[in-house]
């Protein structure tokens, strides 16, 4: 990917080298990339120090971090999440300016093992997540090289999929998306308020599909592979293939996510038509 002919973000909070949190509960929900965040917990931590399930969070009530200025930062993996979340914002300003709408971009903070959010407390184990409390995207850089060295999953067209996929939900925030589901959820059995899960992820995944069609017909960054590496980080994070490597067997029932399967067909879906109408995966 052509990334550094992109526009950086002024978006980005860095707290790396900070002292910071993430001891406590969390007080809101969290919408996360996947089921990665399970196998890295199993493989890495031993423990679950935050369970990243949609929708779900208790304990103290949440306490953010001071606040640090927003900008670009200098190391080349800051650069690359700076470059991504402001593509990001030029494609879905587009969108949403076409529709008769202002886009409301969300901030990203980068941080190293933990932080406090507007939605809770959370560790590095967590993984990427966004948080609707305060629209923020958090993610620890180090989930990268834990993309690349755990699960064979290589490209930096594979970490600007992570990304696009977290302000993906921030777009279904803006659009009411996550308040209709969490409310459906409350009123659903434990069945049924996974699905409702399942269908806010794939939407997400979709809506990543579109930032990556604007990214190839509007300013030509895609190369040749990009699009085989979102395929197979979607892959890596679905549910299915999480499980299998976790637990050796797939119970379908307890997907929050969706597929791997599923994850690549929604993904192509946004990638091929590029238009929002085409991700209603709740139809």
């Amino acid at each position: 990917m052509r990334w550094r002919q992109t526009r950086e973000s002024q978006n980005v909070e860095d707290y790396r080298g900070q002292p910071t949190g993430g001891g406590g509960g969390g007080g809101g929900f969290k919408l996360g990339i996947g089921g990665i965040v399970i196998a890295i917990i199993a493989y890495f931590i031993g423990g679950p120090d935050l369970v990243m399930s949609l929708f779900s969070g208790s304990g103290s009530a949440p306490q953010a971090e001071a606040p640090v200025a927003a900008g670009a930062p200098s190391d080349e993996g800051g650069q690359f999440v700076s470059h991504i979340l402001g593509d990001t914002e030029d494609t879905w300003t587009k969108i949403f300016s076409d529709a008769g709408r202002q886009y409301q971009q969300p901030h990203l903070a980068i941080f190293s093992r933990a932080i406090n959010t507007g939605c809770g407390s959370a560790t590095a184990s967590a993984g990427p997540f966004y948080c609707p409390e305060d629209r923020k995207v958090y993610i620890d850089l180090a989930f990268f090289r834990q993309l690349e060295t755990e699960f064979a999953t290589q490209g930096d067209f594979a970490k600007a999929y992570v990304i696009a996929h977290e302000v993906g939900h921030h777009v279904q925030n803006l659009l009411g998306t996550l308040e209709q589901a969490h409310a459906a959820q409350g009123r659903a059995s434990d069945a049924s308020a996974n699905a409702i899960q399942v269908r806010v992820e794939l939407q997400a995944d979709c809506f990543a599909g579109i930032w990556a069609h604007s990214a190839e017909s509007a300013r030509q960054l895609l190369e040749a592979g990009d699009i085989d590496e979102a395929l197979n980080a979607a892959a890596a994070v679905g549910d299915d293939t999480i499980q299998k490597r976790v637990q050796g067997h797939v119970n379908q029932e307890s997907f929050t996510h969706g597929s791997a399967a599923q994850r690549q067909q929604w993904f192509r879906k946004g990638y091929s038509t590029g238009s929002v109408n085409a991700c209603n995966t709740f139809q």
